[in-house]
């Protein structure tokens, strides 16, 4: 009968479930642990919070579902219990750039995480978009206490810290180096 037939669905779905939530915990302690250890005051993400129409999935996207939000979520629950602050940034080109500002990187066909950088190096794309993230955040936090003619005169000398979707490592090293021959 038809009943059968949504319970063992229901069953799946459950497995499936505990499963990712399971991910999900794993993955948020881990972040925790290693935060605490290094005595870290701020932990970054990149802003997954998308607003849109949520699509009828198949078993196996449902099955490799990576729980992006789960996990900010409950890594920002714990950050919070630990007085570890939480910020997080634009996602837009942090793994399309590399991070030292030689334009964007070609991802290898065979082995997904690794990219060819405009200069020929080879490198991890996912430590590359981590340099990203991490200077898209000092970027931030370094431009907007600023007053808005010393924002300007920044930006004139380094321009692509203007926007801040581009944003690399090498601007943040541009950037403080502007920023110390204006203090002298």
């Amino acid at each position: 009968s038809g009943n059968y037939k949504y319970l063992r669905n229901l069953h799946i779905n459950n497995k499936i479930n505990s499963i990712n939530e399971n991910i999900v915990n794993h993955t948020a302690n881990q972040i925790i642990k290693i935060c605490l250890s290094y005595g870290v005051d701020v932990i970054v993400f990149e802003n997954l919070r998308h607003k849109f129409k949520r699509a009828k999935r198949s078993f196996r996207a449902r099955l490799h579902h990576w729980r992006k939000i789960a996990i900010y979520n409950k890594a920002y629950e714990m950050a919070h219990r630990n007085g570890i602050r939480v910020s997080t940034v634009n996602p837009n080109g942090t793994s399309k750039y590399a991070y030292d500002g030689s334009g964007e990187v070609e991802r290898d066909n065979d082995n997904y995480s690794i990219c060819k950088f405009v200069s020929g190096k080879v490198y991890n794309c996912d430590l590359s978009a981590s340099y990203n993230i991490a200077a898209r955040y000092y970027i931030r936090e370094t431009v907007k206490p600023l007053d808005v003619n010393s924002r300007l005169l920044v930006e004139a000398k380094v321009p692509q810290c203007s926007k801040r979707s581009t944003c690399t490592l090498s601007t943040l090293i541009n950037l403080n180096a502007e920023l110390m021959s204006l203090a002298a």
